[in-house]
This record gives C-alpha cells, sequence and structure tokens, in this order.
C-alpha cells in the first residue's frame, strides 16, 4: 500500500510512527486516538492514500467496505456496542478535518450529545 511523504496518517499505517492498534486488515488499519475526545476514540484509515471523502471514488469501494465492518469490530471489543457509538468523518477546514487522510472517527464511552458541539 502505498503513501505520501509528510502524511502522518501514511507513517502510522507503514508502522514508521508508533501507535496503539485497535484493528488491522488489507485494506483498513484502526488506532487509539493520541487526543481522544471521549473513552473509546479510535480513528479508522485506509491503508492507501487518500486525501478526504471530497476524494474517494469507486476504487475505495473495498476499503470503505472495510471501514464499517472494522467499526462494527472495534465497538464490540471497546464494549460501546450496545451502549451506542457515533461514526464521524471530517470533510474540509470547516468540519475540523486536521490530517489530510481519509479517516472515521469511532467516538463511544459515554452519552454524546446532539447536535455535536
Amino acid at each position: 500500500m502505498s503513501g505520501i511523504p509528510d502524511c502522518i496518517f501514511c507513517e502510522v499505517v507503514a508502522g514508521r510512527v508508533p501507535s496503539r492498534q485497535a484493528y488491522a486488515g488489507p485494506l483498513v488499519y484502526g488506532f487509539h486516538d493520541l487526543q481522544p475526545v471521549t473513552p473509546v476514540h479510535v480513528l479508522l484509515v485506509p491503508r492507501a492514500h487518500v486525501a478526504s471523502v471530497a476524494e474517494v471514488t469507486s476504487d475505495q469501494a473495498a476499503a470503505l467496505a472495510e471501514m464499517m465492518m472494522a467499526a462494527k469490530m472495534v465497538a464490540n471489543e471497546e464494549g460501546v456496542a450496545n451502549s451506542g457509538y457515533r461514526l464521524v468523518f471530517n470533510v474540509g477546514e470547516h468540519a475540523g478535518a486536521s490530517v489530510p487522510h481519509l479517516h472515521m472517527h469511532l467516538l463511544g464511552g459515554r452519552r454524546l450529545s446532539w447536535p455535536p458541539g
């Protein structure tokens, strides 16, 4: 799987930046966020670099499907499947996207407000 220089998530996927693994599959890697906003905060990223949801094409269909299945598996393993969890993609600066590598946040472990603040 390919990465791009200076992409921190490509470095994590390649194992050059340490992470606490939550999921490892053929197309997706999941790891615990270093600055969690909820008790359970896992990032699920495609192993191949895609900048954001805005860049997704049909070529990423299998990776996106694996992200969803990984989220379900991680939610079970982290004990939030029954109480509930939120899956979030931030697209663009105004949405809070800070790393230009497609990633999905799995958030849980406490009651989450709606709409999100």
